[in-house]
């Protein structure tokens, strides 16, 4: 199955709430981003063993691991889980960046050091949320 039809899919799938605020999001980060590589990871590993929630990713960057090996994956990424709706921003070597600079102002939502929880798109300054996303396509 081809990646577009997992992601839409895995957006279908969800509560009526939470499939029309991450339909909302896949819409405006593709906006932000059009064109961007598109991920879905279906949260198993290679063993089948669920290890994480599904997630659907954006863009791509290269990380680089101490031993030396390297791996692409995405710059910005999207999940669903029982409480709400992460964000991921990867590739940040500041782990607090993004609560100083969105924590403030993004409303109800936990910040970590590289994922934005909230419980429902209402729940956050919208615009916030979109200038933290265009920071994860943009930074190094």
């Amino acid at each position: 199955m081809a990646i577009e039809k997992h992601i839409i899919a895995y957006i279908t799938a969800q509560p009526e709430s939470k499939r029309q605020d991450l339909q909302t999001l896949h819409q405006l980060i593709l906006k932000v981003n059009p064109g961007c590589k598109l991920w879905f990871l279906d949260g198993k590993n290679e063993q089948g063993k669920i290890v994480s929630h599904p997630n659907i990713g954006y863009g791509a960057y290269t990380i680089n691991y101490a031993d030396g090996s390297k791996r692409e994956f995405y710059k910005v990424g999207l999940s669903a889980h029982t409480t709400g709706i992460s964000v991921y921003i990867m590739g940040l070597e500041d782990k607090l960046y993004l609560a100083k600079a969105f924590g403030a102002t993004i409303g109800k939502a936990k910040i970590t050091g590289y994922c934005i929880r909230f419980k429902a798109l209402k729940d956050i300054h919208l615009p916030v949320l979109m200038s933290a996303i265009q920071f994860g396509f943009t930074h190094k």
